[in-house]
């Protein structure tokens, strides 16, 4: 029997748009959402505010601010690969550390 962490990432490739590895990760529902959330500010790529169409490659660090008010979420992670596929959430959490 495989298990998910044996099977390859879909879709894997060497660049991809910010925007696009946020959907693909599961941070986000849609790419506009993420988009949006790129043009506030809330996502950093290595300690800089980022545009949605910066490239990612493996080994950049992220730090995603979500939701509002007393609500809010960071999250900092490591890209590990870049994948082009929305797949399930064990596929997406392999994405990142």
């Amino acid at each position: 029997m495989t298990t998910d962490d044996d099977r390859p990432l879909p879709g894997l490739t060497e660049r991809l748009r910010l925007d696009k590895w946020l959907w693909a990760a599961r941070f986000y529902k849609t790419r506009s959402l993420a988009a949006d959330d790129i043009d506030k500010g809330r996502v950093q790529v290595n300690e800089q505010v980022a545009k949605a169409s910066r490239e990612l490659k493996a080994g950049d660090v992220l730090c995603v601010r979500q939701g509002s008010g007393q609500a809010v979420v960071v999250r900092t992670v490591v890209v590990q690969a870049l994948s082009t596929v929305r797949g399930p959430a064990p596929q997406a959490q392999r994405l990142y550390t």
